[in-house]
């Protein structure tokens, strides 16, 4: 039996915003409305589906694996926003990236406090580098 990831719903003040934000910074196709919600689509096919809410939102973690090339793209886009950046997720690295496992990544804030990251490397495929 195959199991592949689907979707996940992601709790927005501006669903318009955060959604494009997620699109343009990967360069994603651009976000579509389904009921409620503007899906972002990934090229395995998993969807992160915005929402507005007017409740609290805590914070998430989202994680993207991306090329090489992919990584210095949306790097280049992460600098070119002058968004703040961290190598590791408890944001105590600002303005470095990691090279865990040989390769590259990175941490970054969306417009709600969710934490990104673009990695290219999947965890685990070429042993602890911190």
């Amino acid at each position: 039996m195959a199991v592949n990831f689907n979707h996940t719903i992601v709790s927005a003040r501006d669903s318009a915003k955060s959604a494009a934000f997620l699109a343009e910074i990967l360069s994603l196709p651009a976000p579509k409305r389904w009921g409620p919600f503007l899906m972002v689509t990934t090229d395995n096919g998993a969807n992160i589906d915005f929402m507005d809410t007017d409740e609290s939102i805590t914070p998430q973690h989202y994680a993207f694996l991306v090329s090489e090339s992919g990584f210095d793209e949306i790097f280049g886009r992460i600098r070119d926003r002058k968004l703040t950046y961290w190598a590791d997720p408890g944001q105590t690295k600002a303005n470095e990236i990691n090279r865990h496992d040989g390769g590259r990544g990175v941490y970054f804030e969306d417009p709600d406090g969710h934490l990104l990251e673009v990695i290219t490397r999947p965890y685990g495929s070429g042993g602890w580098n911190p």
